[in-house]
């Protein structure tokens, strides 16, 4: 499993960086991604980056704030959060892609959730 951590409280404008870390390198074989659920709503997409680093993709809703990255030599990925919202607010976790369909924005297409980490922006 991939264990989401870093999360916190922290005011609108300001930032957080996730980690995401791995038991072992099958990690570095992986696409990976981010994911976000808000209280009542669907668990929706964030950012992917692939397996070497260099492909990212992002979710309309992010693009500009968010960085997602990875260190394969650790294991981990991260999350780089800035210029935070209030409705950015939601439990993120990261996954590694496990079906290369035509949607890397489909969470069926991944596995390895884990617990999540809280995210809260307050205005």
């Amino acid at each position: 499993q991939l264990q989401a951590s870093g999360g916190g409280l922290v005011q609108a404008g300001g930032s957080l960086r996730l980690s995401c870390a791995a038991s072992g390198r099958t990690f570095t074989m992986y696409y990976m991604a981010w994911f976000r659920q808000a209280p009542g709503k669907e668990r929706e997409f964030v950012a992917g980056l692939t397996s070497g680093g260099r492909g990212t993709y992002y979710a309309e809703s992010v693009k500009g704030r968010f960085t997602i990255s990875r260190d394969n030599a650790k294991y981990t990925g991260y999350l780089q959060m800035n210029s935070l919202k209030p409705e950015d607010t939601a439990i993120y976790y990261c996954a590694r892609r496990i079906n290369y369909g035509s949607n890397r924005s489909d969470l069926r297409e991944y596995d390895s959730w884990g617990q999540g980490t809280q995210v809260t922006v307050s205005s």
